[in-house]
């Protein structure tokens, strides 16, 4: 006879630990702290942490990672990910709930979460979509893996970052989707810029492509976002970067390698990424992938 799980339950009074205080994850505390919750938070530079510190969160020291119920990380890739989680393992507890917002692998995700459950704690993963304005506005969409009570449990935490939680199934599986999403967004970005720089030379007014094919069939939200970018070169502020498409694309054409299947676009759009992120655009915005097209 199987023993029965144990579920913890969360309310507004659950003390957060939160790490990683990049783009995403800055706004994401700021929510939770704005919301109401007991917030602290770590980041590898302290002083990112100073404006939510001043917004009252609490500044986190690693080795009192098992006072937090519940650890929320939001890195940058899967080296980043383990190096945190090696520092803070023998600390953690039976119980606590470790939710990973970061885009992974499946195959590191799977690793570290079969790492913690020796350890009893609980990993979901769950990237997100919506870029910096979603974290920002609590409309992020938030694909998680996982056991089912216990991202159920997690919702009041969710709900306060994210319009929409799905979850896709076991653990690795939010991951695979957030790849899945990323794939079509970063080899749609290479195509916006041939489109943009096709319609330039064609003596098209780029900056009215967004508003003329709104609602149309070649439109989506990357579109909305880049083309007018793209069109009047405005790479400030850095909204998604290039780095982190190439790194999400890359994820995607190894999962894809994993199960044999072939992807040519998506292997395109990376050769792309890769050629612009080594010319020293890594940190530059993704709409400079027009300059690719244009040079």
């Amino acid at each position: 006879m199987h023993p029965e799980k144990k579920y913890m339950t969360f309310d507004r009074n659950t003390k957060i630990a939160f790490l990683g205080m990049g783009l995403m994850g800055s706004r994401m505390a700021a929510r939770l702290i704005q919301a109401g919750f007991e917030v602290a938070v770590w980041n590898r530079t302290l002083s990112s942490c100073d404006i939510l510190v001043d917004m009252g969160a609490t500044l986190l020291n690693l080795q009192e990672i098992a006072d937090y119920p519940v650890i929320l990380t939001c890195l940058a890739d899967d080296s980043a990910v383990q190096t945190v989680y090696e520092h803070i393992q023998d600390q953690l507890q039976p119980d606590q709930v470790l939710v990973d917002f970061s885009s992974l692998s499946v195959a590191q995700t799977q690793k570290l979460a079969s790492q913690a459950q020796v350890r009893q704690v609980k990993w979901i993963d769950s990237p997100v979509s919506g870029g910096i304005v979603g974290a920002e506005q609590g409309t992020l969409v938030i694909f998680a893996g996982g056991d089912l009570q216990t991202i159920q449990n997690l919702s009041l935490i969710y709900n306060v970052l994210s319009q929409r939680v799905t979850r896709m199934g076991e653990t690795g599986t939010g991951q695979a989707t957030k790849i899945c999403n990323q794939l079509i967004v970063a080899a749609n970005s290479t195509l916006i810029a041939e489109a943009v720089a096709l319609a330039a030379q064609a003596g098209v007014d780029t900056k009215l492509l967004a508003p003329a094919l709104a609602g149309g069939f070649a439109d989506s939200k990357p579109f909305q976002i880049l083309a007018p970018r793209m069109a009047s070169h405005t790479f400030e502020p850095v909204q998604w970067k290039v780095q982190t498409l190439s790194k999400d694309l890359n994820n995607a054409v190894q999962l894809a390698e994993h199960f044999k299947l072939n992807i040519p676009v998506a292997k395109q759009a990376l050769l792309q990424l890769k050629a612009h992120q080594n010319k020293g655009y890594a940190e530059a915005d993704l709409a400079t992938v027009i300059q690719i097209v244009e040079s």
